[in-house]
């Protein structure tokens, strides 16, 4: 009986849903929800953003890609973030004037949250734990860490935040996932 049991718990598991970003509702930085699932289908690049950071020019590099692959079904997601040094001290509209101004961003950008810590934002929590997100653990080390999701909504690799965009290994991963 006991046997049965434990082979129906692993059968209801093994079919269950397996959750993905496309899951969650976030904020964008107007403070409208946004259901990730309008998404669907494409592949993202959800950066946590900073304006006062040393790695804040990667806005440029950030945009050109988004810019360079959108067609082809990549979108680029920014979550500004204030958990490291107090980089991010900005409101939402300050934040969205800035990036507009100062780097002409385009790709979506959303309300500040938390990337890590006792208040991690939901998204943030599945992004970073395999637990949640079945393939890695990736805590949010700094500002513009970025992570890659496929067409089918599930996490495929956490980038550095010290690792440009235009770095080959980067390019070629989301060339793969865009194919």
């Amino acid at each position: 009986m006991k046997s049965t049991l434990l082979t129906l718990a692993a059968l209801l598991l093994a079919v269950a849903p397996q959750k993905t970003v496309y899951d969650f509702t976030v904020k964008d930085i107007d403070g409208n929800d946004v259901s990730l699932s309008t998404y669907k289908g494409k592949v993202l690049l959800i950066v946590n953003v900073a304006s006062l950071c040393g790695n804040t020019p990667q806005y440029k590099d950030i945009e050109a890609l988004y810019q360079k692959y959108q067609s082809k079904g990549l979108v680029v997601l920014g979550f500004p973030a204030n958990n490291f040094m107090g980089q991010e001290p900005g409101s939402n509209k300050e934040i969205k004037d800035f990036c507009t101004r100062e780097y002409a961003v385009t790709f979506p950008m959303f309300s500040k949250i938390s990337v890590k810590g006792k208040d991690i934002a939901p998204l943030y929590s599945y992004l970073t734990q395999k637990k949640e997100n079945g393939v890695l653990d990736a805590p949010v080390m700094w500002n513009f860490q970025k992570f890659l999701v496929g067409r089918d909504g599930n996490v495929i690799a956490s980038i550095s935040n010290r690792t440009s965009v235009k770095d080959a290994s980067v390019v070629k991963q989301i060339e793969d996932a865009l194919k």
